[in-house]
């Protein structure tokens, strides 16, 4: 029982005790805050996919009707990860956009060209979902921005509508700056951030055509009832809330992080190409906080030479490593050797027993949780961010692309949680050749400065597991993402009635 609920509860003990007062009480909790019917429209990439997905179980937890729209594929995988969701499944137009039959989650896009396709299909898929919410409407739906479509849908059917983008409300509060102070923002790099809570300098600026794609697609977010983030509030900090809802009337709820809902050993977004017992098998026979985990999300593919300079720079830093690698699809009559190219020769010889080089999709909320990770060598994308708070683990920043940027400022410059390795090529895809390159000199001191122990290291740890504490009492009884959603149930409970009275 929340602590809102108390009074009410209070309030119908005098009617005694046993089923007559049980079913008082559960009619009063019913009369106040009425069950709400919400459909979830989330992105299909993994990254956006599957904490919206989670969200949305937080809101079936507290009894509303909760149906994720979604592509069969992904129905699959929610349906054993997340059986308390009501599910509508729509056909992927592969065909109409260009894909063979299967391509329904955006790792499939592995050039820009497909990327193009994708993001065609997913517009394709207004149709079916427009008729399923005009057919069947809810109190609210809550959409990725990525589907700016449902803004007018919504309007029209006169329903609430809730944005969600997968960023941190710094990365949000950080672009709009830039977007609303382009005279402040100097043309040459480094730049700093204008009117901002702190001075965070940006080492690199985001090419153009992202920086129009995602300005428009928040600004319709900024039309919404309303922005889910997954983060909470002690990480993002009071400071950039404020800032982001000043002078508007949006305001941001914090419900995450989305991770901690996940049940352990749970199948998220791709089957993982070896078991988590092997990992954790590997594990088990490393020291405490001894392996760097290595890993860049399901984005990002880097082009062999840079692939090359990350081995060299893992092995002479001398530590143990598990590296996820995305599997590269050679040709079918290529040798061994060709297809191990990127690695320099004799290499996993040599780091048989201080390294595991995993070729596709890993369990990666297993091996951050093991004792044995020390550190986690990543993209920053926000998901990959979150789950190394989660568990308290440092991080060793490279961004590639999108918010991944902003998101290192917040999490070495802001809450000194990780150290940059030294990245500075903002991207438009996470493919294809790159124009600077990250050295191995750069990998290895990065890693050793976290690795090797010292005093700045063991601020590091000891702030990241600060911030493990916090994240978990969040989404306790009480905690500030607890409280955010017992909120936010009361704003849409108040939006209905609203419209059940016009």
């Amino acid at each position: 029982m929340s602590v809102e609920e108390l009074p009410l509860y209070r309030k119908h003990c005098y009617q005694g005790s046993g089923e007559k007062h049980l079913v008082n009480f559960v009619r009063a909790m019913n009369n106040e805050h009425p069950q709400l019917n919400i459909h979830f429209i989330p992105f299909l990439a993994p990254g956006h996919l599957i904490p919206l997905s989670n969200i949305a179980t937080l809101f079936a937890a507290r009894g509303h009707r909760v149906t994720v729209i979604t592509t069969p594929s992904y129905a699959q995988i929610l349906r054993k990860s997340s059986p308390s969701l009501l599910l509508h499944v729509v056909d992927f137009p592969a065909q109409e956009a260009g894909f063979s039959d299967g391509a329904e989650v955006m790792s499939a896009a592995n050039d820009l060209e497909s990327a193009r396709k994708f993001f065609h299909a997913s517009m394709l898929l207004r149709v079916p979902i427009s008729r399923f919410l005009e057919q069947h409407p809810p109190d609210c739906v809550v959409a990725d921005f990525f589907h700016p479509w449902v803004h007018d849908v919504a309007n029209n059917l006169r329903i609430a509508r809730l944005a969600f983008n997968g960023f941190s409300l710094f990365t949000v509060a950080a672009m709009e700056s830039v977007r609303l102070n382009p005279a402040l923002v100097s043309d040459a790099d480094p730049f700093v951030i204008p009117d901002f809570p702190h001075c965070i300098t940006m080492w690199s600026r985001p090419p153009k055509r992202v920086t129009a794609f995602l300005e428009s697609l928040l600004e319709t977010e900024m039309k919404s009832d309303g922005l889910i983030v997954n983060n909470f509030v002690e990480l993002d900090g009071e400071e950039y809330i404020q800032h982001y809802e000043k002078g508007k009337a949006h305001k941001a709820w914090h419900l995450g992080p989305a991770c901690l809902v996940a049940k352990s050993g749970e199948e998220r977004g791709q089957k993982s190409v070896v078991s988590e017992e092997e990992c954790v098998s590997w594990l088990n026979s490393k020291q405490a906080k001894s392996v760097v985990y290595v890993c860049f999300g399901s984005m990002c593919r880097f082009p062999d030479r840079q692939l090359f300079e990350m081995a060299c720079g893992l092995e002479e830093a001398a530590h143990n490593f598990v590296w996820v690698v995305p599997e590269k699809k050679g040709k079918e009559d290529e040798s061994e050797e060709e297809k191990t190219k990127w690695l320099p020769k004799g290499f996993e010889e040599r780091n048989a027993e201080k390294g595991l080089i995993i070729r596709g999709w890993a369990p990666q909320l297993v091996i951050l949780a093991h004792n044995a990770v020390g550190a986690f060598l990543t993209h920053c994308g926000w998901n990959s961010t979150l789950e190394a708070v989660t568990v308290g683990v440092p991080m060793l920043t490279w961004p590639v692309l999108g918010d991944q940027f902003y998101n290192e400022r917040l999490v070495t410059e802001v809450r000194g949680v990780a150290v940059e390795v030294g990245a500075t090529e903002w991207r438009e895809t996470g493919y294809g050749e790159r124009e600077k390159l990250v050295t191995r000199d750069c990998i290895e001191k990065a890693v050793r400065r976290l690795m090797d122990g010292g005093d700045e290291a063991d601020q590091i740890r000891r702030r990241a597991q600060e911030f493990s504490d916090k994240a978990k009492q969040a989404l306790q009884d009480g905690g500030s993402s607890y409280n955010n959603l017992t909120a936010l149930i009361a704003h849409l409970t108040r939006l209905k009635r609203l419209r059940d009275t016009r």
